[in-house]
This record gives structure tokens, C-alpha cells and sequence, in this order.
């Protein structure tokens, strides 16, 4: 429990001659206040506290860990921050915090990598290996909640063991290996608790540039890593929590928390001597330090307790949380007792605390002790004012736990969740978003569905309308998925869109819109084309569907062109100077001559005398002013067959002014695939290129671009295997947008 009136009073500033300018600012935000460090890390390992300052909270906005109210702990954490910039004269934005142990989840999992040959082993590889294990982690944390409601985040995690092709060893890098291997336990904390520490810290203008679990910022400075071969628990108590981490064998093999501390032994206190809460946890305080305490009830009555009552009173509390300590400590090492216990936290000084903990755990009462100014031999502080004692030590680990990540990862959150980013000085929005795992198809613009459909038994397909592209914003801006990402930073990304389906009306069929010329009686006449769709007869207006089989009938039969024109004719019908009935085919440029009827004869008369569809010629010449040429009988079939010119007879300029299909393609292509662009010719079905050096087969897309790769190619962009992910074509270096043609070399790799 830190005491405020330490830091109360006028400020007085630190002369920072000599002080570098890289400063590590470190917030410890407790359930009953807030400690706030100023430092930096010296090249012999030792810390050097600048400023420190430490306030409570003056109502009860955290509970057990977790924040309730916002506003207030900013409020608290705001007082701090500006105490901090009037005593050093400098300016932070960026701030390390801690996650306390309340619903804390540990797991253990195992992570390994393979060569394929002796490698030397970097820094790069062991973290990526840490990020497998950590991922492998958190999958074992879902299966076992089973729920993809509940979100967690990764607070902390520590190596049990690594190895090199199989033997255990402490330090991987440097050496070489075909094979390396890591047991680690990982902490997870709901989002929930996660997002309050961040809401709180940014509306105060601070950005998080480092977050630990409090047990690992505490043993980091309680237990140094030549203690860590015993096996040894830490505790710290706090007001709202009582986190615990132990070690054995070199490592830290557990962590885990009970949500008993201070703030239970405040109540305790407050209900027996009838006190508010803050003045309960005054009286607590003041009689960790001084033998006799003096205070006012709820009536005004003064008092006056000594320290052995107040013991008294609280004794049967402090067994309860003791107890609990003790039977976590147990679970967490296997069932049985560890070798000696360091308590550190306010909560940890009320009196009997350490001697019920000994008992509760089977210990001499001297392997149980308050750790303070013993474990905090390697800080040194700037102010004459500072208590040193066990409350400093975790800010002071949370502080130190900076120095071990900073270089390692960032902070970007991607719509709305936090990404965990290794941090190249090369991050675009591209590594955060395939790291969160965005699909790739939600990147890009997405067609409609295509329509496939026959015209004349030929196969064709039109492509549907080609989607908007995702819409990227970077702290609110707009901007495109190569634009560089720093620590903190807010991407939001709206999904790429679908476009609309394709759709076709037959009135927009190239064959369809190239109308057919009929000469009648000398004059030149204009006639749209028949169309059937499978079999029917249809309209120009006729929306085309999936599978439709079309028929544009390059004819018309003589009874139809009559129909179209509305007119009867008198006697013999000649065709291109021929008599033909009127089932006869009339194909473009045919010309047609007849008597036109000038009035509406009795048909009833005429087709009981002549028959249906031949009346008597009223003149023997057609035309007066020219002889028909006398003709040869023709052959039965010169106007039932096709003419190859009439069935082909479409124009330049017919074609020009059409709407050109996408693509026609043979009757005999079963295996249709989706043309590069809208052209009366056959598409390519696929591309061939080579990545790394392997020959590829891309298909079932019109063009590509060098994402498109990642579905044909086994790249794993799920975590970090270098430095950088490095992508070309051709040797130009690019990024995944740029597009991948037939024949050219890709290379997509991580590099060093």
C-alpha cells in the first residue's frame, strides 16, 4: 500500500544534469493507488530512479484488480503524469504498465522449428519460436474454454527450457542447430481487463509502449535469475489481488493469483471500529509503522488502538488470505510446499501476515520474509524522500521489463483488436493485417458471379462487375495498405465489396443488335432477328440466366417478313427472283417481290378457289417498266439451306458499334475459366511462373496480383521467420498488390 503523504507537498524538482534523454516511464496501477517511476538502465545493470510518485485513489474505482471507473483512474493517473513532468522538467507520451493476476489464465506449451541444415540461431529465430509457442498457447486456451465469444490476450509468457537438437541448453543464440525447441508457460487475461488498463492510460494522451503481467514485473526484481534454481514462490499482495509466480530449476514454471488481499483486511478493520474505507485503510498503514494509532469513528468520537489491537482484530482475515496463498502455492508446485517464500506489496506488512503464511506452507518462519530495500540493491534514487521498501518493487520491474521488450515487438490495433507486431522498422499495414489474420479476399476488389451462357451453340461467359477495393484508414486518415505502421497506431479496414452479378438482355447480344436488310419490291427494309432460348421464342427484353441456351436465327421464314410488314400479296411470291412458298427462309440481303393487295379482300372466297396463301396475279408483269428474267426451276433445297455469306454477313461496323461479349469460347471447352479481358477470343485457363525457384501453376482467376500467390504457394505469414517478409517479381522488389503474369519469377521470403 503506498503512502500518498510522501509525495504530498510542494514539488521540488530533480536537477537532471547528466541524465540521459531515453527515459522509461513505468505506471504501477493498484486496486487502491497508483505508483508512477521515472528511469533509466545504466550499462553495469543498475536502474536509476529519477522521479517516483505515488496516489491514491479516493473512491473505490478498482476493485480486485479491476478497473471500474475509468475516468476516475485516469483522473489518478493524469495527477501522476503531470507530477512527473513538473519534477523532471521533461515530457512522456509513452508509458509501461502491468496487468494485475485477477482472472488470470496460465497455460504451457511447447513450440519447435526445423532447418535444413545447421543454422546459426539469432535473436530473430528464438522470438519467432517464442511467438509459436505463444500461439500454440493460445490455441490450447481456446479448446479448452471452447467458446469463440471470450477474447484473451497474451500479458506475459516465460521460457521454461529451450533446446538445441534435442538437449536442453539456457541460451540459444549463437549456436548452431537443425532443430530448436522451447517449453514455456504463457499468462492470458480477457480482453475485458486488458482494454480498461488501455482506456484509462489513452484519455489521459499516453500511449501503452510495453505491457507485463505484475508477477513477472515483481519476480523480475524479487527473485534475480541465480535464485531461480530453488524452488522459491513470490508473492505479491496487494489491495485487490494476491499474485504468485514460482521458480524452480533455473525458470519460472507457474503463476497464478487469489483475489484476497488488502482491501479484505481494510474491511475488516473499517466494520470493527466503525470507519469509512479510507480511513480503515489509514488505520492499516499507520500501524504497520507505529505502535499506537489515533483516528474519529462515524460519530466523531475520537480513538486511539494500538498496533497489537489492531492485529487482534485482523487476525483471523489475514489467516483466511494466508491460507488461500498457501493452497495456491501448493496447487501451482505440484502439491507440495516450496522452499521459502518472498512477499513484497503493501498488503504483505500487516502484521502476523508472514508468520501465518510459514505456517499455512510448513516453513520455518525465517524462510518466509518481507522483501524490500534487500531485492532493490541494484536501484539507485535521484530523491532524499523515497521510502524504499517492498511497494517499489514492482513499478521498478515494470520499469526494467521494458528494456528486455522494447526492441522486440509493437502495439497496433487493427479494427478495434490489438496486434502484436515484431517490430523491423519496416511494419506496413499489410504484415498487421495478415497477422491479425484479415482475409486476403477482403483486401481486394471481389467480382460478381459470372453469367455463362450459348449464343448459337457457342459457349460465352461475362464477368460480373468488378467491387470496391477496402477502404484503409490509419489514425483516421485514409491511406493504402503499404503505409508504414509505428507503435500504437489505430488501423481500421473497411472489407473490399462484391460487385453486382452479371446480367445480360438478349437485346445486347452482338447478333441480336446487327439487324437484317430485305429488299421488298425495290425498297430497302429493316428487320430485327429472331431469338429463341431453349426453344422459346423471346423478346429483345429477355434477361439471360445461367445455362441458357440462345438461338439467333439468321432468317426469317417469307410468311413472317409478310406478318412483320402487315401486308398480303396478290398471287405468285418470288424470292431473290424465284416463286417460293411461304415456309421459305428469307436471309439477309434476299430480296422479295409481290402484288400488294390495295384493298381487304374476301379471303373465305379466295382460299375456297385457290388455296391458302397463293391468290390470282391481276397483271402479267410485276413490274411494267422491266421483264423478269425467266429462271430455271431451282433445286429444292436453294432456299432451305443457309447461305454461308448470309449466316456470316455481320459488318465492321456492325461489330464496332455492338456491346462485345466477354469472351466465345468452343462447344467442345468443358473446362470454362474466366477470360483476362472482355474479347471475342479464347482466355488462358491459367498462367505458369516460378516462386523461388519452383514452378507454379496459378488458375482460376482472370488476372493476378502477388497475393494471389499465397493460395498456390506455401508461405507461412501466421508469425515472423526473419526480419522482414521480402516479395519481387522479376527482381523488382514490390508488394502484394503488384500484379503476376505468365512466365515471370517470384520471390516471397523471410529475410535476416
Amino acid at each position: 500500500m503506498a503512502d500518498s503523504s510522501r509525495n504530498a507537498g510542494k514539488i521540488e524538482k530533480i536537477n537532471m544534469e547528466g541524465v540521459p534523454e531515453q527515459l522509461v516511464f513505468g505506471l504501477d496501477i493498484g486496486t487502491r493507488s497508483v505508483v508512477g517511476i521515472i528511469g533509466y538502465k545504466n550499462n553495469d545493470g543498475t536502474f536509476v530512479v529519477v522521479a517516483q510518485v505515488s496516489v491514491e485513489h479516493h473512491t473505490r474505482a478498482m476493485l480486485d484488480g479491476q478497473i471500474h471507473d475509468i475516468g476516475k483512474v485516469a483522473a489518478t493517473i493524469e495527477k501522476i503524469h503531470k507530477k512527473l513532468e513538473d519534477i523532471t522538467g521533461r515530457r512522456f507520451k509513452d508509458v509501461c504498465i502491468a496487468a494485475a493476476g485477477r482472472v488470470l489464465m496460465t497455460v504451457e506449451a511447447e513450440a519447435q522449428m526445423d532447418f535444413n541444415s545447421d543454422t546459426v540461431i539469432t535473436s530473430e529465430h528464438i522470438y519467432t519460436l517464442d511467438m509459436i509457442g505463444v500461439e500454440n498457447a493460445y490455441s490450447i486456451l481456446r479448446e479448452e474454454k471452447q467458446s469463440d465469444d471470450i477474447r484473451f490476450y497474451c500479458v506475459g509468457y516465460s521460457v521454461k527450457h529451450y533446446y538445441q537438437n534435442g538437449y536442453m541448453i539456457s541460451n540459444l543464440e549463437g549456436h548452431k542447430a537443425n532443430n530448436i525447441k522451447e517449453e514455456l508457460i504463457a499468462t492470458f487475461l480477457p480482453n475485458e481487463v486488458v482494454d480498461g488498463l488501455y482506456a484509462a492510460v489513452e484519455r489521459t494522451g499516453l500511449y501503452v509502449s510495453n505491457l507485463t503481467l505484475e508477477p513477472i514485473a515483481a519476480i523480475n526484481v524479487a527473485i534475480p535469475e541465480k535464485f531461480r534454481l530453488l524452488n522459491i514462490a513470490l508473492v505479491d499482495v496487494g489491495a485487490g489481488t494476491s499474485d504468485i509466480s514460482i521458480t524452480k530449476d533455473g525458470s519460472i514454471i507457474a503463476y497464478g493469483m487469489i483475489p484476497c488481499a488488502g482491501d479484505e483486511i481494510t474491511e475488516c478493520i473499517a466494520k470493527y471500529y466503525l470507519t469509512d474505507f479510507n480511513e480503515a485503510d489509514r488505520l492499516k498503514c499507520a500501524s504497520t509503522l507505529n505502535e499506537e494509532v489515533e483516528f474519529n469513528d462515524i460519530m466523531g468520537l475520537p480513538q486511539r488502538v494500538t498496533a497489537d489491537d489492531i492485529a487482534a482484530v485482523t487476525e483471523e482475515t489475514i489467516k483466511m488470505i494466508t491460507k488461500g496463498v498457501a493452497d495456491k502455492i501448493k496447487e501451482l508446485n505440484g502439491g507440495k510446499s516450496v522452499s521459502a517464500v518472498f512477499v513484497v506489496g503493501g498488503g504483505g506488512k500487516a502484521k502476523g501476515f508472514t508468520e501465518n503464511l510459514a505456517e499455512y506452507l510448513g516453513l520455518q518462519k525465517e524462510r518466509v520474509a518481507l522483501r524490500g530495500s534487500e531485492v532493490l540493491g541494484n536501484v539507485n534514487f535521484m530523491q532524499d524522500d523515497v521510502v524504499i521498501d517492498s511497494l517499489l518493487v514492482t513499478p521498478v520491474g515494470i520499469c526494467l521489463n521494458y528494456y528486455e521488450q522494447r526492441n522486440n515487438f509493437i502495439f497496433v490495433t487493427v479494427n478495434g483488436e490489438r496486434i502484436k507486431l515484431y517490430n523491423n522498422n519496416k511494419l506496413t499495414i499489410m504484415d498487421a493485417a495478415v497477422q491479425m489474420g484479415f482475409p486476403n479476399e477482403d483486401l481486394f476488389p471481389k467480382r460478381g458471379k459470372s453469367l455463362i451462357y450459348y449464343v448459337n451453340g457457342e459457349k460465352r461467359m461475362l464477368r460480373g462487375k468488378e467491387g470496391e477495393a477496402a477502404i484503409v484508414r490509419l489514425n483516421g486518415k485514409q491511406t493504402g495498405m503499404s503505409t508504414h505502421v509505428e507503435k500504437n497506431c489505430k488501423v481500421d479496414i473497411i472489407p473490399s465489396t462484391r460487385g453486382a452479378d452479371a446480367r445480360l438482355e438478349i437485346s445486347s447480344l452482338r447478333e441480336y443488335r446487327s439487324n437484317m436488310k430485305i429488299i421488298f419490291n425495290g425498297k430497302e427494309i429493316v428487320c430485327p432477328r429472331f431469338v429463341t432460348v431453349n426453344g422459346s421464342l423471346v423478346s429483345g427484353f429477355y434477361e439471360v440466366r445461367e445455362g441458357d441456351r440462345i438461338e439467333i436465327l439468321g432468317y426469317y421464314t417469307l410468311e413472317q417478313v409478310l406478318e412483320f410488314m402487315d401486308i398480303i400479296c396478290r398471287g405468285k411470291i418470288y424470292v431473290n427472283n424465284v416463286i417460293a412458298p411461304l415456309d421459305a427462309k428469307v436471309y439477309d440481303n434476299f430480296s422479295i417481290a409481290c402484288e400488294i393487295m390495295k384493298e381487304e379482300p374476301n379471303y373465305t372466297e379466295l382460299m375456297a378457289e385457290y388455296g391458302d396463301g397463293q391468290f390470282p396475279v391481276t397483271n402479267d408483269v410485276l413490274y411494267p417498266q422491266e421483264e423478269p428474267e425467266v429462271q430455271e426451276e431451282p433445286d429444292t433445297e436453294s432456299y432451305n439451306n443457309e447461305p454461308e455469306e448470309a449466316v456470316r454477313g455481320l459488318q465492321d461496323e456492325e461489330w464496332d458499334s455492338g456491346i462485345i461479349e466477354d469472351s466465345i469460347l468452343s462447344e467442345e471447352d468443358e473446362n470454362l475459366t474466366e477470360p483476362e479481358e472482355i474479347v471475342p477470343e479464347i482466355p488462358k485457363a491459367a498462367i505458369n511462373i516460378t516462386v523461388n525457384g519452383e514452378q507454379v501453376v496459378l488458375n482460376g482467376k482472370p488476372s493476378y496480383i502477388l497475393v494471389d500467390v499465397l493460395d498456390f504457394y506455401p508461405v507461412d505469414t501466421s508469425v515472423a521467420h526473419g526480419d522482414h517478409l521480402e516479395t519481387s517479381v522479376n527482381g523488382e522488389m514490390c508488394d502484394f498488390t503488384c500484379s503476376v503474369n505468365e512466365g515471370d519469377s517470384v520471390r516471397i521470403e523471410w529475410v535476416d
